[in-house]
């Protein structure tokens, strides 16, 4: 199973494993539900600013979903040393192939320290940088660098892995590389999402936000995830943080964001709280 079809049911997981404490308007996020949810006002841009080309979907099929739905897209590649863009000719073929459409250019890092093996020159010709938090090097007591959108995933102590995550987040928001928007921010792993609340504590939530606030770094709201929940977004648009809204799709599903602009709707949100590359699309 790969990262994207594991992220789609794991966000069903999720909205499951924290049901006991939601309230009954946030019982409306399970997919039975969503259809049922307010849609969006016209007070924010309709962006979505996480979407990937595949085999399933072209940059031609992007532009055509652009003009149906209404919604402005951001593609973005992966890159890692275990991905497609490895060095700065990938980067330019990358960003060159993307140029004549009327789409922003995101970059998707992996792994910390990724821009050191990039031209800067290169780097500042994408719109926007975002990068998640889900590849945790020693992860756990045996070393292991996690991929916690995988079900095989191994936290062998759910309050060590949390200290472990808290300072990947750290090393993410604070470190040296270029970084726009923070993607997918309090995803956890399927076999701790039972314990969402007591993990995700608002003195933790409290941290990653003054991190991403000393740099301006936007906060993604996932759609495929259903991730950050209402009171995240309500405490980082307090600290006058921005956000974006991503898919985070590569098929048939782009162009839906249910649970973006339902949540959106719910925390009031309006154009002045998103994060819109200074870039002017064709």
């Amino acid at each position: 199973m790969n990262r994207k079809t594991f992220l789609q049911t794991s966000g069903l997981l999720l909205a499951g494993s924290v049901m006991g404490k939601a309230s009954a308007a946030e019982k409306l996020l399970t997919s039975d539900n969503l259809d049922s949810a307010p849609m969006a006002t016209a007070n924010y841009p309709l962006m979505d600013l996480h979407v990937h080309r595949s085999a399933q979907q072209t940059i031609e099929d992007i532009v055509a979903k652009s003009k149906q739905y209404g919604i402005t897209f951001g593609v973005m590649d992966n890159i890692a040393p275990f991905r497609t863009i490895k060095t700065d000719a990938d980067l330019k073929a990358y960003i060159d192939s993307l140029k004549p459409y009327p789409v922003y250019i995101g970059l998707q890092p992996m792994v910390l320290g990724w821009s050191k093996d990039f031209s800067a020159e290169l780097i500042a010709q994408a719109d926007y940088v975002s990068m998640d938090p889900h590849v945790i090097p020693n992860g756990n007591k045996y070393g292991d660098t996690l991929q916690i959108w995988e079900y095989a995933t191994y936290i062998d102590d759910p309050d060590a892995f949390m200290v472990r995550n808290m300072q990947h987040y750290m090393d993410i928001l604070t470190g040296d590389d270029p970084l726009n928007i923070f993607a997918c921010p309090l995803y956890l792993p399927p076999s701790v999402q039972r314990d969402y609340y007591r993990l995700w504590t608002k003195e933790r939530m409290e941290q990653v936000i003054e991190a991403a606030r000393s740099r301006n770094i936007a906060f993604e709201i996932n759609d495929l995830a259903h991730t950050p929940h209402e009171e995240f977004i309500l405490m980082a648009k307090s600290a006058g943080l921005k956000f974006t809204f991503g898919s985070d799709t590569r098929n048939q599903q782009t162009g839906r964001l249910d649970y973006c602009k339902y949540i959106a709707d719910k925390c009031q949100l309006t154009e002045k709280d998103f994060f819109i590359p200074k870039r002017k699309l064709g």
